[in-house]
């Protein structure tokens, strides 16, 4: 599934125009990518909870030439389904 499946999706399920629909669904990725870049979680009852969890920094090989390269910490986006999604 793809953004502009979800956009149809509100399309047919509200019957809004499909501007405002878009609109929409862009709002709540904006609102979910500004939270995560706080390091707020994000919680959806039913679906899962979006959490940012650091990583560290590690060594690393260059394939062609084996030299080893330091991979510098960052952060990732870990998602844990809730309960209602792990039973489909």
């Amino acid at each position: 599934m793809i953004k502009l499946d979800i956009i149809n999706q509100v399309v047919e399920r509200i019957g809004i125009p499909r501007t405002k629909a878009e609109l929409a669904v862009d709002s709540v990725f904006d609102a979910m990518k500004a939270a995560l870049k706080r390091d707020d979680r994000i919680e959806l009852r039913g679906f899962g909870v979006f959490t940012i969890k650091p990583r560290k920094t590690g060594i690393g090989r260059n394939p062609r030439t084996g030299e080893e390269v330091s991979i510098p910490p960052g952060k990732a986006v870990r998602f844990k389904p809730g309960k209602d999604l792990q039973s489909v």
